[in-house]
């Protein structure tokens, strides 16, 4: 039980499993993350871990349990957790057409953090992507790909970040503009759920793990704990 004056976790999973037919789905998870803080969700490749970031953004509705946000369940008031929330998935979502200064206008605003084209184009110079600027997306590689949503997640600047494989297609650079990215954002006082097959290198102090893999081996027994 935590101190009545002590701040509430920026999200929270109670009981959590995925709805039925979701193939491979978790079992039953519990969690705190508080500001400042980072979990580290891995496991063999249909172990769950992309149904859990769905289930915490607020994408797929859990067979039972509930995620909690600031406001309590996240499922009363969807925008408000939308308007916190960072979700990066898998693809990249980006259009093949436009340029990547268009694709971060487009997405930046979507997210309702719209920036002006001069923020952008120095966030994509700090990503190495200053080059990239007027190129159109379906030519840029899957490591710049994946840097391109990166920046966006970055200039967003929402305290929740939920990262799906955020490293994949990355270049040894640009894993380090990463964990940089990450270490500035809990500095800041945000959270993050990364899934990932590589550990992160965050404080100790500041990082919990949950074992998707525990769920086959123990009878859905979760680990979450610090790393």
């Amino acid at each position: 039980m935590r101190p009545g004056d002590a701040p509430a976790p920026i999200l929270s999973a109670r009981g959590l499993a995925s709805r039925r037919g979701e193939p491979e789905g978790p079992g039953p998870v519990d969690f705190d993350l508080h500001a400042g803080q980072l979990l580290h969700v891995h496991g063999a490749n249909g172990s769950g871990k992309t149904s859990l970031l769905r289930m915490l953004a607020g994408l797929l509705r859990p067979l039972c349990g509930e995620v909690v946000g600031r406001d309590g369940d996240i499922r009363r008031d969807p925008s408000a957790h939308f308007a916190r929330t960072a979700y990066l998935g898998h693809g990249n979502g980006l259009c093949g057409d436009l340029t990547a200064l268009e694709n971060l206008r487009c997405a930046l605003h979507v997210a309702g953090t719209p920036h002006g084209d001069d923020a952008i184009a120095a966030c994509l110079q700090a990503w190495r992507l200053g080059g990239c600027l007027h190129m159109p997306a379906a030519r840029l590689s899957q490591g710049q790909g994946r840097r391109l949503v990166l920046a966006a997640v970055v200039l967003g600047a929402k305290p929740l970040w939920l990262l799906d494989e955020p490293d994949a297609g990355l270049d040894a650079a640009s894993l380090d503009q990463l964990q940089q990215a990450l270490e500035s954002h809990l500095a800041a006082g945000g959270a993050a759920v990364v899934a990932s097959h590589r550990a992160p290198r965050t404080s100790a102090a500041h990082t919990q793990t949950l074992n998707m893999d525990d769920y086959a081996d123990a009878g859905y027994a979760v680990s979450v704990g610090a790393a």
